[in-house]
């Protein structure tokens, strides 16, 4: 066989490239061994001062010592927690940006905005799952007493025999509130009219002077409202009961099937970080989420959440990025 000069230079060619792609990879491989060697910025969405940042502070002190590398805590809030992310989304994919994202940017936002400017799944490494928490059907303690509503049940037949009667509030338009309420809606085939308001605390202020009938609020917020006797639980909107209202059922276990409504967050990195760096942060993260202080934490949010595997949560949040969508759709909320 006569080597012509054009195979000759190609085979070359393969042979350089070869080992500029081995080159590269080992390169690739030695940077993540040696991760991380400077602080790691992590993003927190929303305002300070929230649930989600005190967890997410207590989370960085703990990493931080198991990395012996600084975890910088920063709140980048604004557009239900749009601008946090993006910035997050347009970093260097090194695992030395973080963001603490959450349902509502991963899951609703991208079916709720009109011009987000990331693309939810895309853009991001999931690490793990720090919480989920179901939210929880309350109604006004006086309406339930005055008209007998003792269940789900009760609730759905006061609501069709008293069309247009019933209000119903939420922390805003397209909040995790407002979708429930609406699903519930189109589930039953009740009339109730949607008031939504500027956070989910004057949404239940408007709930305790009967203003509103019924809301659905997350566990952690309306737990102390509800072992106070001061409003009814009626329901759980996930598909597990929680231990936290052992005797409250769920949605479905009260006849409204395909109803599962929870709020989450979790870490991430940006899309495209190496899998080396994202196991690394995922075994810091779960150590993490094991201490007794932290675990303490979750507990007083209602969270029972145990760590899990970047590769688990991976594929839960692209299961909620689907599921979100058919319901932004049914409660036709859009934010421009």
């Amino acid at each position: 066989m006569t080597l012509t000069r054009r195979m000759i230079l190609k085979s070359a060619g393969a042979l350089l490239a070869s080992g500029l792609l081995g080159s590269t990879m080992a390169m690739a491989q030695d940077a993540a061994a040696a991760w991380p060697e400077k602080p790691i910025n992590f993003v927190v969405p929303y305002a300070a001062g929230g649930p989600l940042d005190t967890i997410a502070r207590l989370l960085g002190e703990k990493v931080q010592q198991e990395l012996k590398q600084t975890v910088i805590v920063e709140n980048k809030a604004g557009a239900g927690g749009n601008i946090g992310a993006a910035s997050v989304a347009k970093a260097q994919p090194d695992g030395y940006t973080l963001v603490m994202g959450a349902v509502a940017i991963q899951a609703i936002n991208p079916w709720l905005y009109k011009n987000i400017t990331f693309d939810p799944i895309k853009d991001f490494a999931p690490v793990i799952m720090v919480s989920s928490v179901p939210n929880v059907l309350i109604v006004n303690k006086d309406f339930a007493e005055t008209n007998n509503i003792n269940n789900l049940q009760d609730l759905i037949d006061y609501a069709k025999n008293n069309a247009g009667k019933l209000n119903y509030a939420s922390g805003g338009s397209g909040s995790a509130g407002h979708l429930a309420g609406e699903l519930m809606k189109a589930r039953t085939g009740i009339d109730a009219v949607h008031v939504p308001y500027g956070g989910a605390n004057p949404a239940k202020l408007s709930l305790l002077s009967n203003q509103t009938q019924f809301m659905f609020d997350n566990l952690a917020s309306s737990l102390p409202l509800i072992n106070e006797g001061q409003v009814k639980a009626l329901a759980v909107t996930t598909k597990d009961a929680t231990p936290f209202l052992p005797d409250t059922p769920t949605m479905e276990a009260s006849g409204i099937k395909d109803f599962d409504i929870g709020t989450w967050f979790g870490v991430f990195a940006t899309g495209g970080t190496p899998e080396p760096v994202i196991k690394k942060l995922n075994k810091a993260y779960a150590n993490a989420m094991n201490d007794p202080a932290v675990q303490k934490q979750l507990k007083t949010m209602g969270s029972d959440t145990k760590p899990g595997t970047a590769q688990e949560f991976a594929d839960f949040v692209k299961s909620e990025h689907e599921k979100y969508k058919e319901i932004v759709k049914i409660s036709g909320a859009t934010i421009n």
